[in-house]
């Protein structure tokens, strides 16, 4: 069911907001609205301009709480606001001095990164990288040089010119190395080696050493950085977690403090220059808006006025979804298709019914059946999901049909049905002769269905005060005198009884499609409102002919569509007659193994396909002749995301 809302406006004092938000607003479920958009006939209303001023603790105090990695259970307790400042602080100032402390090592490790990387390329260099750096009259370029390039630079190299290139390092497409030249020859050989692409890198004289050992050198220093910032991260983390009380207990005040604060987001204030106000309004269930007009009645700073009629307000009423714990899961359906609006019928209990009793009709097995009740029911215990609870009941009612059926796993012959085997009951109808009992069953079913669809639909148009919902619609008294009559005739046919006497059926058939065609004028006329009736006669027939055909198209894809029920109902009966027979069941001893996997395999892909066919039929065949899903859902101020 949908609880019923109330409209609150509440007012006072505007330096008395936050106390009204912290000791009267916080205890309640409330929607809040926009109250400048909600009061738009009161002038001189403006809009709150203050900064939250917990924002900025409350945002490390989240920080604080995510570095948290002791995740067991944290007692609640209570901590005022200066404490709350005092305390934070204070861990901020721990923290970020080890925090200054590791970006100190992190530098280091970057800066000896860098030399190792640098040097890495010519650990097969055999000499002291510092007296390399100290030589005077004999130049040095440390880099690479391309493989194609070598081999030109190698040919010419040691025919004409006074230098020598040690190759420390060969890669894919690279030759790492050393050349020395003589510093009078500095300009002429620099300008050679730029001309093959030699590529230069100057080395920090940091090193000392051969390069091997500055390498070696480097990698102890980093791992000893290393070692260095894993000690500060552990001592990070183990401040954190000795705070993680106060850490929780910070976080659940600001917040609190924070939300109370953000109310003027949503709220209005006047424009009085002796006098300000502040406005602030909202929904609520029935209840809690009693319990708060009699909570603050007493309170002289605090007004509370509650608005019975919706008429004067602009925002339509949050829907908030009120069912029986057994029948909970099943809301999940109705939130995937859209929520109820709030003055419209909610479909929950209906929807668990109907969609776990088709289930049941189109997958009856007792076994199989079982295996889903189980399954479910342990899975919605460890993983409360409520697809979990919905298989389970859904489990139960193919246990029923199973036992209707007098099938097991496939076996029929175990005991014998109480109600029908599928496959193999028939009855004979006038034009149609032999046919399977089910099919039959499963449309008389889809027609009765239909019909309380039609009626759903009219309660909701006398909730809405819908006249042309209620009488004209397709899914009105109109619509339902028609297809009732189609139903009735149908009926009369079947069972070889006389249909009734032409004026009869006139009254029956032509006079509901007729009052369906012209609906939105009888409707109009019915409201008095002449300004909507349809200006261009022969248009509006040609179209009110077209959509006529697509009403009656409807009604008969509909009904057809409910074949579906008996067609999947015979097609798990043949499904497991071909797992017996690959099992050899009728020699009188079966393959157990065949028998598992095909059983298992029928679960898995039929039980799916069923699931996904019987929403389909709820959505598209029931729900469209009275649900509109349009809905907003109840979202109390203090769930909603910041």
């Amino acid at each position: 069911m949908i609880v019923k809302m109330k409209f609150l406006s509440v007012t006072g004092p505007k330096a008395d907001i936050d106390r009204v938000s912290e000791h009267y607003l916080s205890k309640y479920d409330v929607q809040l609205e926009n109250s400048q958009t909600e009061l738009k006939t009161l002038q001189d209303l403006r809009p709150y301009v203050e900064i939250n001023p917990y924002k900025n603790l409350l945002i490390k105090a989240s920080d604080y709480l995510n570095l948290v990695t002791e995740k067991g259970p944290i007692e609640p307790t209570s901590i005022t606001l200066e404490e709350t400042e005092d305390k934070l602080l204070k861990l901020e100032k721990v923290i970020n001095d080890l925090k200054f402390k590791r970006q100190a090592q992190e530098d280091k490790k970057v800066k000896y990164l860098d030399l190792l990387h640098k040097i890495e390329p010519f650990r097969e260099l055999n000499y002291d990288v510092e007296k390399i750096l100290n030589f005077k009259f004999i130049k040095y370029r440390f880099g690479k040089i391309s493989k194609d390039y070598f081999a030109k630079l190698e040919h010419y190299m040691y025919s004409d010119l006074d230098t020598i290139f040690y190759r420390c390092h060969t890669d894919e497409s690279y030759v790492w190395g050393v050349y020395f030249l003589p510093a009078y020859q500095e300009e002429k050989i620099d300008d050679i080696y730029e001309s093959m692409h030699f590529e230069r890198l100057n080395l920090p004289a940091e090193y000392n050493g051969t390069p091997d050992e500055a390498f070696h050198r480097l990698e102890s220093l980093i791992d000893s950085i290393n070692d260095e910032i894993k000690a500060i991260n552990n001592e990070i983390t183990e401040k954190i977690n000795s705070s993680k009380t106060f850490i929780y207990a910070a976080y659940k005040t600001l917040d609190e403090l924070s939300r109370n604060f953000d109310v003027r987001k949503l709220a209005a204030c006047t424009n009085n220059e002796i006098s300000t106000f502040y406005i602030v309004c909202g929904w609520m269930t029935e209840t809690d808006a009693e319990a708060f007009q009699k909570e603050v009645s007493e309170d002289p700073n605090v007004f509370c006025i509650i608005e019975d009629e919706f008429n004067n307000i602009l925002s339509s009423p949050p829907t908030k979804l009120e069912n029986p714990k057994f029948f909970k899961p099943f809301e999940m359906f109705l939130k995937m298709y859209g929520l109820p609006a709030y003055n419209e019928f909610d479909p929950t209990i209906f929807v668990a019914i109907t969609y776990t009793f088709i289930f049941g009709i189109m997958f009856g097995d007792l076994g199989q059946g079982f295996i889903l009740f189980a399954g479910g029911i342990l899975l919605y215990k460890y993983k409360k999901m409520d697809i979990a609870a919905i298989v389970s009941v859904a489990g139960v009612f193919s246990m029923i049909f199973g036992v209707l059926y007098g099938s097991v796993f496939g076996f029929e012959d175990v005991f014998p049905a109480v109600w029908m085997h599928p496959m193999h009951t028939y009855v004979t109808l006038p034009l149609v002769g032999n046919i399977n009992t089910i099919l039959v069953l499963a449309i008389a079913f889809g027609m009765g269905l239909i019909l309380l669809a039609m009626i759903f639909n009219m309660i909701n148009g006398i909730r809405q005060k819908n006249v042309e919902k209620i009488f004209f619609d397709t899914n009105g008294v109109a619509g339902f005198v028609f297809y009732g009559s189609v139903v009735a005739c149908a009926v009369l046919f079947m069972t070889g009884n006389t249909l009734p006497g032409g004026i009869i059926l006139f009254v029956m058939f032509i006079l509901p499609l007729i009052v369906i065609a012209m609906k939105e004028p009888l409707a109009a006329l019915v409201e008095r409102k002449a300004d909507e009736l349809p200006k261009e006669v022969g248009m509006f027939l040609v179209q009110s002919i077209f959509e006529l055909v697509e009403v009656l198209l409807s009604y008969m894809s509909n009904t057809i569509s409910f074949v579906r029920i008996g067609a999947f109902a015979l097609s798990h009966a043949g499904m497991m007659q071909v797992v017996m027979s690959l099992a050899g069941a009728e020699n009188g001893s079966p393959n157990w193994i065949v028998v598992v996997i095909g059983n298992l395999l029928v679960l898995a892909m039929e039980g799916l396909i069923v699931g996904i066919h019987v929403l389909r039929l709820e959505y598209y065949e029931i729900f469209s002749r009275f649900f509109s899903g349009s809905g907003r859902e109840f979202i109390p101020y203090s769930k909603q995301k910041q």
